[in-house]
């Protein structure tokens, strides 16, 4: 279920001539047979678990998994089950030497969006085994308008910007009401060039402490086997 805030803004951006033509775009390929990940029900998954007036913290991500039963609407989350893909590794180590948490045998990230961490991709579908197949397609402006709605609404959210990609949305976000952390991508081709070491966990929670916000526990729960393996 959508809060007021996300559902008014979708709301207005049904309505414009981009998001229409996107949604025709959509239609038209599982008319075709191809397969789009995640879901239609989960597109929104992020929003669904992260109301726009409990947003403290935003990562951002590029492009959902393309793989079957991986992607469910969280940027960087896997459902339970399934593989921890390498960049979330990357950022469990970042974790670990940042703040002394061990590393979850899941990939899956609610417990983090249920307090406040939108984990947001820029583009929120994909086709099966084809990486990128919807960039360009409209999603960004879609998602523009969703940060920039955090950006204007929010009194204070910390944007977590990894690689090249996500720090173009730094023009969007007002750094005198908000804290922007930059570094290179967790992916394993750029993790060594200073996302290692670079502490985003800590200086968010820090940050959130500084103003009077709840901080994030970034430790993710123990899932039961049955839930991992069924």
């Amino acid at each position: 279920m959508l809060s007021k805030g996300w559902q008014q803004l979708l709301k207005e951006i049904s309505e414009t001539p981009n998001y229409q033509s996107l949604m025709a775009f959509l239609d038209q390929r599982t008319a075709e047979g191809v397969t789009i990940y995640p879901p239609q029900d989960q597109w929104f998954r992020a929003l669904e678990l992260t109301p726009l007036e409990s947003t403290r913290v935003v990562i951002l991500g590029q492009d959902p998994y393309h793989q079957a039963g991986q992607a469910h609407g969280l940027s960087f989350s896997v459902l339970p089950g399934i593989q921890v893909p390498p960049s979330l590794r990357n950022i469990y180590k970042e974790l670990s030497s940042d703040l002394g948490i061990a590393a979850p045998e899941h990939g899956f990230l609610e417990a983090w969006a249920e307090q406040g961490v939108l984990l947001l991709n820029a583009v929120l579908t994909v086709e099966d085994s084809n990486a990128n197949a919807h960039q360009g397609k409209g999603w960004e402006s879609v998602t523009d308008r969703i940060i920039q709605q955090v950006n204007e609404h929010s009194t204070g959210t910390v944007f977590i910007l990894w690689g090249s990609y996500a720090q173009k949305k730094t023009s969007m976000i007002d750094q005198a009401k908000h804290l922007v952390i930059q570094s290179p991508h967790p992916s394993p081709l750029s993790a060594h060039r200073g996302f290692f070491g670079s502490q985003p966990f800590s200086k968010a929670n820090s940050w959130l402490a500084e103003k009077g916000f709840s901080e994030i526990n970034w430790e993710l729960p123990v899932i039961g086997q049955a839930d991992l393996f069924g």
